[in-house]
């Protein structure tokens, strides 16, 4: 059996391999971590290549996603069934291996990483995710939920201040089976870090209600020490502080940002292997390395003991059993549908004039019942978002047992350590700002659509219609930036009903991410028909429409389409008055149905409440737009309006420009 620096260095091969052929990516990190990953996949963590998606599994996550050949390598010698020719293909099209780990492109990757501090906020999420799964199904004498969340990290992920949000977050939570591998090498892109990064990282972790120790990281027998001294701290996270020299094993680039992310060379490499005691060709990994690497059998051992457990808890919990096998699959109740459907329906009977924040908090009301794996939050701004409801048990450092967190001020740090719960599974996870602080958020935004998971973003506040706060808070371009993440749908109903079909919808979509969008003011309820109302999921329908052939369409959102009915009845002209709550649930539709509710050659005109960017493709170059041009002022929402245009006589002299 080979020696563990001899498994390591099958790290530092297939690293500075693959970064060879590419002749692009990043050796360094992979080399100075290979000790440590060695340690902890082999001796501590919990997990079988032969099912990577086994519930009771550690979670790895690998945040310093740069050092990407790391957890290729992993996968590839542990088993999972990475092969050699994935690895060869490293950084090439529609290779498994691509620059950084892609969630969905390979078994055993748990999260997309590369944007730094976003893994490490995803793994606290996982571990949030994990510690209130075990409350609510765990009995005593059956955990069927146990398991860690380890996480390695560079110093990039400690500078970006997304991290500080979502640690100080993990330590306030007390989260015990989260251990964090800090990659303490001294080095970035520009060279050494002392110029712009401070000394007192291990402080800042203590500051946060960490369990900090530090280790040589090139010492397996500390690294393991440590590991099971974090494992025996379950009251707080534990951060292992790794001492680690960059690129370990090149002899003139190692400790040096030269090795950072570009090649080593032929001629490096070729020493490095001398170095190392390392003579296999490229790519060739002796059959002792991948026999002491190889965790098929040993996974299988691990998940059949957990089937066993699993086994006994469905025995003697059936119900729970079943629960926790449709949340972990991600299967609504069978009756969410029609329940959601009924509500719907009466809402449309009731016709509520309310803020749509008040008809999103209804609709949660509604769901919470037939959802116990719905998982809220706000930013600090609960009474205001309207996020909660009378089922809400709030999660702390106390009780595990609940259904809500209150993030704090914390918007970025909430979106990614809501993807984490998501990507762990068990959970419909949403989550609360005003609209305009999804500026904080948007990378997390572009992280779930990129990954294809189903996070629910809830924004309240939607424009200028929230008033006196001013242009700092009132949203103008937010809606039609979020319009072109692609794979994402933003939501913004115009009353009680369309807002409750939004949350419907977002409910449904597993696969990918939403945006749902609320106002402060009271809108106005709309009266339709059944098949209105079912047309609301198409994202886009004909609320109003005229007698005879349409002159001109107006189409509108949310707290507008008020407005677009009041001037299309003032109006002296044929008008088709169209809501368009989703613009791309609407795109998504087949051509026959958009032709139907946007009639090919009849002039448009777009009324919304922020800028007119996402609007031509429906209007054209040739129609009308009511909307933003400018920011916001702070004053009462009635005379912002008026001030920028959101009047009936506006609406009416544009459309009469459009018709000619």
């Amino acid at each position: 059996m080979s020696s563990r620096r001899n498994l390591a260095n099958a790290i530092r091969a297939l690293s500075m391999d693959a970064v060879q052929k590419a002749n692009s990516g990043h050796p360094g990190a992979p080399m100075g971590m290979a000790d440590i990953a060695e340690v902890l996949w082999n001796d501590h963590m919990k997990y079988n290549p032969n099912n990577a998606k086994w519930a009771d599994r550690d979670r790895f996550v690998l945040s310093n996603g740069h050092g990407s050949m790391l957890i290729y390598s992993l996968l590839h010698l542990t088993g999972f069934g990475l092969t050699i020719d994935d690895i060869k293909g490293f950084r090439q099209l529609h290779s498994k291996t691509a620059g950084h780990p892609e969630y969905g492109y390979a078994d055993g990757i748990e999260t997309t990483t590369g944007p730094l501090g976003q893994g490490v906020t995803n793994a606290v999420g996982m571990a949030i995710a994990e510690r209130t799964l075990a409350a609510q199904f765990n009995k005593p004498g059956h955990e069927i939920v146990n398991h860690n969340t380890f996480v390695f990290m560079g110093d990039g992920c400690l500078m970006e201040g997304l991290s500080h949000e979502s640690c100080a977050m993990a330590g306030t939570l007390g989260l015990g089976k989260l251990t964090a591998f800090w990659d303490d090498n001294d080095i970035s892109i520009d060279g050494h870090i002392g110029d712009w990064m401070e000394q007192g990282v291990p402080g800042r972790f203590n500051s946060y209600g960490w369990h900090v120790v530090a280790v040589d990281g090139h010492d397996a027998d500390a690294i393991s020490k440590a590991i099971t001294e974090a494992k025996a701290v379950t009251d707080k996270p534990s951060l292992i502080c790794c001492k680690t020299t960059i690129g370990f094993g090149s002899p003139n680039l190692a400790g040096t940002h030269d090795c950072h992310g570009a090649p080593l060379g032929d001629d490096e490499i070729a020493a490095t292997r001398k170095q190392l005691g390392w003579d296999h060709a490229p790519f060739k990994i002796p059959a002792d390395v991948y026999a002491g690497w190889n965790h098929k059998a040993q996974g299988a051992v691990d998940e059949s003991a957990w089937n066993d457990k699993f086994g006994a808890y469905k025995t003697e919990f059936p119900a729970e059993a079943a629960e926790f096998e449709r949340r972990m699959a991600g299967d609504l109740p069978a009756n969410f549908v029609v329940e959601m459907d009924k509500f719907i329906a009466k809402t449309q009977d009731e016709m509520p004039t309310i803020a749509s924040r008040q008809a999103s908090q209804r609709a949660i009301e509604a769901m919470g019942p037939l959802l116990p794996e719905m998982f809220g939050g706000s930013a600090d701004l609960t009474g205001s978002n309207l996020t909660n409801w009378s089922g809400t048990v709030k999660v702390n450092k106390e009780n595990a047992n609940g259904n809500y967190l209150s993030w704090g001020v914390r918007e970025f740090g909430m979106a990614h350590m809501m993807n984490g719960m998501v990507l762990h599974g068990g959970f419909k996870v949403y989550g609360a700002t005003f609209f305009m602080f999804m500026e904080f958020m948007r990378n997390a935004l572009r992280m779930s659509a990129l990954m294809k998971i189903g996070t629910i973003y809830v924004y309240t506040h939607d424009s200028i219609g929230l008033g006196e706060d001013g242009p700092t808070h009132q949203a103008v371009e937010q809606l039609s930036t979020m319009r072109v993440i692609p794979g994402f749908q933003t939501w913004r109903g115009c009353d009680a009903v369309e807002s409750a079909v939004s949350w419907k919808m977002a409910m449904l979509r597993g696969n990918a991410p939403t945006a749902l969008i609320f106002s402060r003011q009271a809108l106005t309820a709309m009266q339709r028909t059944a098949e209105q109302v079912a047309n609301i999921e198409k994202g886009g329908y004909v609320l109003k429409d005229c007698d005879g052939n349409a002159d001109v369409i107006f189409i509108s959102t949310g707290s507008e389409v008020g407005l677009a009915v009041e001037a299309a009845e003032a109006m002296d002209a044929n008008v088709r008055v169209v809501s368009m709550p989703c613009c791309e649930a609407f795109d998504a539709q087949d051509q026959a149905y958009r032709d139907a509710v946007l009639t090919p050659g009849v002039k448009r005109v777009a009324i919304e409440a922020g800028v007119a960017q996402s609007w031509y493709k429906y209007v054209g170059l040739d129609g009308g737009l009511v909307c933003m041009k400018s920011f916001g002022e702070s004053a009462p929402a009635p005379e912002l309006f008026k001030e920028f245009g959101f009047t009936v006589d506006n609406v009416i002299a544009t459309a009469k420009a459009v018709i000619g």
